[in-house]
């Protein structure tokens, strides 16, 4: 399986063959590709269906809530094979500067999570999640505007940063946060290059200004250590194994 010219090696795929996801879906955005099934195809990997069954079955009492606007985030859950709802809430997304990494996003997911806390009922599983990228001690967050956007992704050409990406759930009378880190390395990009990407997907709701799935992703990955989702915006195989251990103990 690649991305751009970059062949993803067994601890990139980490998690995915566990599900037995085959594919990937990729936005709006010129060249549109899904990864190829074949990476998996001598794996012995798990009957995603079977599995998606068992979870399903294990959570036929409780109500999954997926509280973000994310299309990403929602068609991943969709390929869980998850039966959810989806409700928003607006929350003002800051957190205190002493935070740091993992922190900050641990604390966003949880912050996303408070305005339903009084209308949860027992049933309910409430998930939430926040992505950041690090970089150089620093979290870059969504652009405002394509200079600010061009001024971000020019920050990570020619670099290595991570993408921490922070799930919390809850119910009234439990919550627990998880996240997952994933190391991306870029290549030198053009001016020209970075310009393109911007007019052309309009990166303007991903952290870090880019998607990885896109244009800029295929032509300018040149490593990734750790799971290839999380950096798309949500660690599946977390939320997998979260969601498989929650209904043991509520």
């Amino acid at each position: 399986m690649e991305v751009g010219s970059s062949k993803l090696d067994a601890q990139s795929i980490t998690g995915l063959q566990d599900l037995g996801i085959d594919k990937l879906k990729t936005a709006d955005c010129p060249l549109k590709t899904a990864c190829p099934s074949a990476a998996f195809a001598e794996a012995g990997t798990l009957n995603i269906e079977d599995c998606t069954k068992m979870l399903n079955e294990k959570l036929k009492h409780h109500n999954i809530i997926l509280a973000s606007g994310s299309p990403r985030r929602q068609q991943f859950f969709k390929d869980l094979g998850l039966d959810f709802e989806i409700r928003l809430k607006p929350v003002h997304e800051e957190y205190p500067p002493r935070l740091t990494h993992f922190e900050i996003s641990d604390y966003l997911a949880q912050l996303k999570a408070l305005p339903f806390k009084k209308e949860l009922k027992p049933n309910d599983i409430l998930i939430t999640s926040d992505t950041i990228v690090w970089l150089k001690k620093k979290a870059l967050g969504k652009p405002r505007d394509a200079k600010e956007a061009f001024e971000i992704i020019k920050s990570l050409s020619n670099a290595t940063h991570e993408v921490i990406t922070s799930v919390c759930f809850t119910t009234p009378t439990y919550e627990k946060t998880v996240n997952a880190v994933t190391k991306v390395t870029f290549k030198d990009f053009s001016d020209d290059e970075i310009n393109y990407y911007i007019r052309t997907c309009k990166p303007y709701d991903k952290a870090g200004a880019y998607g990885i799935q896109e244009w800029i992703g295929h032509i300018g990955v040149t490593k990734i250590e750790g799971s290839y989702f999380n950096v798309m915006g949500l660690p599946t195989h977390l939320v997998y194994e979260t969601l498989n251990d929650m209904v043991k103990i509520i």
